[in-house]
């Protein structure tokens, strides 16, 4: 009998350890998604108020440069269409999203 209540504590435990495992996990992935989204609005915000021109021209350049191979799907590329080359089909989506979008244009629904 006390073998088997052995054996009910270590499945316990194991259960335990699986889910504290899948919790760092979530978190884990959660601070890799925050660290990105402030890296990503910190560029955004020096090309938009730096007033050292030169570093935004370089940054620019760097993004034209590097935005088309990290950008694998066309719905992320329209996305910037300041800062890449789009393709025919991508300028037309980028209209058709700012047409459908109320908020692109400043107006409210």
């Amino acid at each position: 009998m006390a073998r088997r209540s052995i054996e009910e504590r270590l499945a316990q435990l194991d259960a335990q350890r699986k889910t504290l495992q899948a919790r760092l996990g979530r978190q884990e992935r959660a601070n890799d998604t925050r660290r990105k989204v402030l890296l990503g609005a910190l560029v955004l915000q020096r090309l938009e108020t730096s007033k050292d021109a030169e570093f935004v021209d370089r940054l620019r350049a760097w993004l034209k440069r590097e935005l088309p191979g990290f950008l694998t799907r066309d719905g992320d590329r329209t996305l910037f269409p300041d800062l890449i080359e789009l393709s025919a089909t991508e300028k037309a989506a980028v209209v058709s999203q700012g047409a459908a979008d109320p908020t692109a244009t400043g107006e409210r629904a």
